[in-house]
């Protein structure tokens, strides 16, 4: 199957779940308005903070909920993006997999539509929602696969089907959303320690260590895996990728960041991974940044467009910015603070002078920096800048 049809199959699969895609919040959210009475959603608005938290009893209240008939298309909808962009790729992962397990499957948006467009092969969805799986057996039977069966299953307890050739996990391993992750050895670093405590921690807050450990032990002599969570900053994506190695998953591609819209929003997420636990590829984990947008620090440039006095002469707020304030010349620092968050990043701040200019620098060891530039007769508005940060404004 082509790419375009595969495609054009997902978006007739997803009409049949009553999901329709919208590019603007205004028509989304008076859908939203029309289908559900204001008290449904403030019960929603209710349940997603609690759901935020990361308790069980609270993320399976959550999914229960937006199993119910009238709310499941309208608040699905608003990940209709995620459902294309996933969905397709997904789909043209599924290779010569006879047995494929989806885990975490919701209400089945996805894996209804991987059983449709692969007959011959056999898939099981497990999910902890017991409203969201009843959906999901209804759909599968309403749809006539009788190559696909759903089972209520919580994976730190419950019993797992037995070897499958593939397994499927798309924002269902990695739960607490919220987690900042594995920080750097320090502020002037990207990188991280080997440390087994922080790691263990990291798999113990997440909930990482003990899925994987469930599902390795699931998964065939050299079978695969496709893994997709909300792990695109370094801080997150160095631990679960380690988590990864420590169980012999190895890369069969390049990882791959994903982008995709929710409404008007754009979610950056990932990346896209394809594991196997036979012979890898032998590409190698990358624990750096991604290449990113900040400009390269060129002193003729800044004189070409210093026209503008509210306007910095030269602004980054990428892991670039690292670079660039360390390759600035007879740099002279006047202020600079360094200490621990409550969250227990370490952050530094720094003013100074540089190559006849004025600099604000911060960087933590949660991969965030950024770096400001300005003449020095302007100096005051980095001072000012400076004392915001520090005072956590």
């Amino acid at each position: 199957m082509t790419s375009d049809s595969l495609q054009q199959s997902l978006l007739a699969h997803l009409a049949s779940w009553g999901l329709k895609q919208f590019i603007s919040d205004a028509e989304y959210f008076a859908w939203q308005r029309e289908k559900l009475s204001s008290a449904e959603l403030d019960r929603l608005r209710q349940q997603v903070e609690r759901k935020r938290g990361g308790h069980r009893c609270e993320e399976i209240a959550f999914y229960d909920l937006t199993a119910q008939s009238h709310i499941l298309p309208v608040l699905y909808s608003q990940r209709y993006g995620y459902y294309t962009e996933i969905g397709s790729r997904v789909g043209s992962h599924i290779g010569k997999a006879r047995t494929i397990l989806d885990f975490g499957c919701g209400v089945g948006i996805l894996t209804t539509f991987y059983a449709r467009q692969f007959p011959d092969r056999q898939f099981v969805g497990i999910d902890r929602s017991p409203a969201s799986i009843a959906v999901a057996q209804q759909k599968g039977r309403a749809l006539g696969l009788t190559n696909l069966r759903f089972e209520c299953v919580e994976i730190e307890s419950g019993v797992l089907p037995g070897s499958v050739d593939l397994i499927i996990a798309t924002h269902a391993l990695v739960q607490a959303e919220l987690d900042p992750g594995m920080p750097s050895r320090s502020w002037r670093t990207f990188e991280r320690t080997r440390d087994d405590d922080q790691q263990s921690a990291f798999e113990g807050r997440t909930g990482i260590g003990v899925r994987l450990d469930r599902l390795n032990c699931a998964l065939s002599s050299n079978g695969r895996v496709i893994v997709f969570e909300k792990t695109r900053q370094l801080a997150r994506r160095v631990p679960l990728q380690r988590a990864f190695a420590a169980r012999g998953l190895h890369l069969l591609e390049k990882p791959e960041p994903i982008r995709y819209s929710l409404v008007e929003e754009v979610s950056d997420d990932g990346p896209f991974y394809v594991l196997t636990k036979g012979q890898g590829s032998g590409i190698e984990w990358d624990e750096m940044p991604e290449p990113d947008e900040g400009l390269p620090f060129d002193r003729a440039i800044l004189k070409a467009t210093s026209a503008d006095p509210d306007t910095p002469l030269y602004e980054n707020h990428w892991p670039s910015a690292q670079r660039v304030w360390d390759g600035l010349k007879e740099k002279q620092v006047t202020k600079e603070t360094t200490r621990e968050e409550q969250d227990g990043r370490q952050l530094h701040v720094e003013l100074g002078t540089a190559e006849g200019l004025s600099y604000l620098y911060c960087a933590n060891t949660f991969d965030q920096r950024q770096l400001v530039l300005v003449e020095a007769t302007r100096s005051s508005m980095l001072v000012s800048y400076y004392q915001d940060i520090i005072n956590g404004r």
